[in-house]
Order: structure tokens, then sequence, then C-alpha cells
């Protein structure tokens, strides 16, 4: 056994000693022993706990790897995020205002990917264990909203019908304004008999929506979502701001980073998260490379009253972006996906757009974009961190850039 001082916290929430040695759950200032195993320290036991380390909340925490920071108090850890935004920042040689962190409560996600295994009495769900493939049961989650857990119930039953034993599935269970909306993927092949019997189950357990390997078994009630004054049935599948609480966050920094103008384009538009909110004040034009998520965005906006003209086009924003004398508009809003918008921000930064609101997942291909838009005549005029992944290292934020 050896003794290690944890030096700092890595960007994925392990602790890392001079090595570098990286050590799960444990937290810069602590003293801990364990064995080496390369880069790795196992059997790991803290000798001299942080001032910051607390009790996990959730009982599972040791097990289940669905969160990898509950031994941080939440000051600490909002203090973390934002400073992981500032050296992202620091990096490129940019600093800006960094407000204080907004926070999703516990208990808030109303989306998550289950994982299922049939088992001789059953089924197993849950997720898996940490650097594992064995599967923990969660039944007193403090991530999930009530009313998704229940989706455990309904994911083990389906994958007593339809699950091998040789593997496992996997279940995108969303709440929706029509109940639960499932997508399965990694089921047996489904046949006359199969179909029949799942689409017995949604009746049976009230779903929304039940989705088997990107084939629609039955919708019950359509699985809407409000955005705005819009009601929008996404595709199977489709990307959703994580909790309700983040979602409303990143749409009011959005808000508040536009200021003048009377029309808009969001790029990397989803099923219109922003467009169709901001279409209560200004002309929008959504741009996304998914064309089930657009039919879906220009569906809600057909059958909302109130809104301003809305436009929408499918569009791969990574080879064919929107090149800069088309965009004529006031304003732009871009929330891409981690890797960035390296091709649509060079655009960005030769246009005549008076104001932008950035919106990001990765806060280093973040501080990379923006180092581009700012040598191009944008200011960052401030940013707001975003925590809707609770107790991970996942960290969001959305940003003002207005033209100097």
């Amino acid at each position: 056994m050896s003794q290690i001082d944890i030096q700092r916290l890595g960007l994925h929430g392990d602790g890392i000693a001079d090595g570098p040695l990286y050590v799960p759950l444990t937290l810069p200032g602590e003293t801990v022993e364990g064995e080496i195993d390369g880069n790795r320290v196992t059997n790991m036991r803290v000798v001299t706990p942080s001032e910051h380390r607390v009790k996990a909340p959730c009982r599972h925490f040791k097990s289940c790897g669905g969160c990898q920071l509950q031994h941080v108090s939440d000051a600490y850890l909002a203090n973390w995020k934002v400073e992981i935004v500032q050296q992202a920042l620091a990096a490129q040689g940019l600093e800006t205002h960094l407000r204080p962190i907004l926070t999703s409560p516990s208990q808030s996600r109303r989306r998550a990917t289950l994982s299922a295994r049939r088992t001789k009495k059953g089924a197993l769900v849950g997720f898996h264990a940490r650097a594992s493939d064995v599967i923990v049961d969660i039944p007193d989650c403090q991530l999930l909203h009530p009313d998704l857990l229940p989706a455990r119930e309904v994911v083990a039953h389906l994958c007593q019908i339809g699950g091998s034993r040789k593997g496992e599935i996997s279940a995108t269970a969303t709440l929706s304004g029509g109940g639960l909306d499932l997508a399965i993927t990694g089921g047996k092949p489904v046949d006359g008999p199969l179909l029949a019997r799942l689409a017995h189950e949604v009746e049976r357990f009230k779903l929304a929506r039940l989705t088997w390997d990107g084939e629609v078994i039955a919708t019950r009630v359509p699985p809407a979502q409000s955005f705005g004054a819009a009601s929008v049935v996404p595709p199977p599948g489709a990307f959703l701001q994580a909790t309700k609480d983040g979602e409303a966050a990143l749409l009011g920094a959005v808000k508040e980073a536009i200021t003048q103008g009377n029309s808009g384009i969001d790029l990397f538009a989803g099923c219109g998260t922003f467009t169709l909110p901001l279409a209560s004040d200004y002309r929008m034009h959504g741009v996304e490379g998914d064309k089930a998520m657009v039919t879906a965005l220009d569906a809600g906006w057909r059958m909302a009253h109130g809104l301003k003209p809305v436009t929408a086009e499918a569009r791969d924003l990574f080879r064919n972006p929107v090149v800069s004398q088309d965009l004529k508009y006031d304003f732009a809003v871009i929330d891409p996906p981690r890797a960035g918008a390296e091709a649509q921000i060079a655009e960005l930064a030769m246009s005549q757009l008076l104001e932008i609101a950035y919106v990001s997942c990765n806060p280093v291909t973040f501080a990379r974009d923006a180092s581009v838009l700012t040598k191009a005549g944008f200011e960052l005029d401030w940013v707001q961190t975003v925590d809707q992944f609770r107790w991970s290292s996942h960290v969001e934020l959305a940003s003002r850039f207005v033209r100097k």
C-alpha cells in the first residue's frame, strides 16, 4: 500500500496525484492509501479527508457510476465548475464576467438512459457501475425525477419480453406531456408476436410512445414537449435538455443576450428549444442537421398561436455552414455539440451580426470558438455557467457576444 497526496481535481472528476495518478472519489488536499496499478489507484482508503468532503446524499453512490461527485460539497463543486470555464478561457487568453452558476435541484432529471439485462428471475435495470458493465439497481436514485423512476419497472418488463440473455438493452426514458416516452435499442428483432406483445404493454403501462430499435411500436398519446407557446412532438430519442430547470436557465440567458433587432437565426436548433420561445418576439430561422427534428420544429410552430414567422431547414452545419453573406439577421443563437462549430464560427466571425448567444456543453471547444469571434471584433460580454448534470463533471454554459 502507498500513501498518495491528491493535488487537483481532473476534468472528469477524478482526483489527480503526481505521476499523474488518477484516483476516483477523492479531493485536492486529501491523503489516501491504495495500490498503484499503472496510472490508477485501487483499493483506495482516505487517510486525511478534505474539509469539502461530505456524505453522499444517495445510498447507491458507492456502487453506481451514474454520479462522480456526490462526495463533494455543493459550494466546492459549484466553484470548481466555474473555474473549469475560467481556465478554458484563460488558455485562449480570454477573460470575462463569469456569473454565479445555476444548478438544477436533485431529483430533477426528466430524461435518462437506463441499461437492462435479463436475469434468471426477471431483469435488472439501472446504471452501470464505475468502469464496469455491471448494472446497478437504483430504486432510490437522487438524480431522476420521481415521475421518471417508474420507468425502471416498465423497462424491466420489456427486457423480459424482448431482451436477450446474452446482451443488454438500452432504454432512453423521457418525461413528456403525454406521459413516459421510451426508446429501446439492443432488443430482439421485431416479428409479429413480439410486435403484438409490445403494443399491449404500451396500453398496460399507459406509455405515451414506445420505439424499438428505431421503429415506433405505438403512440398512445403524443409525447409533446413545451417550447414557449409551442407544443412539439420530438422524434424518438431526439435531444432534449436534461432538466426543465437547466433548460429555463439556458433559455433565460439566451433571451438576455439578445437586446436588439427583429430577426434571428438559430444554428443547431434541434426541435426548437430556443427558436420557438424566441419567436414570441422575433422572426426566426432554425437550422438543424436532423430532418426529423426540423419537421417537428416546423409542425410545432404551425400549431402554435401568436408567434412571429418561423422558417426551418435541414442542413449539415459541419460540412455546409451558413455562409457570412447569408447571415442577414440581427442576431444568431448557436448551440453546437461537444465538438463545437469551427466551420460555422468562421462564417459568424465574418458576418455583420450584432449579437451572438452561444450555448455550449464543452468549455474547451467554446473557448476555442470564442477566441475566433473576439479576434474578429466581437466582445465576450459575459458567461453564465449552468449545471443540469448535478454531481457529474459535465459543464454547460450560455454566453453573450456583441459586436464592438
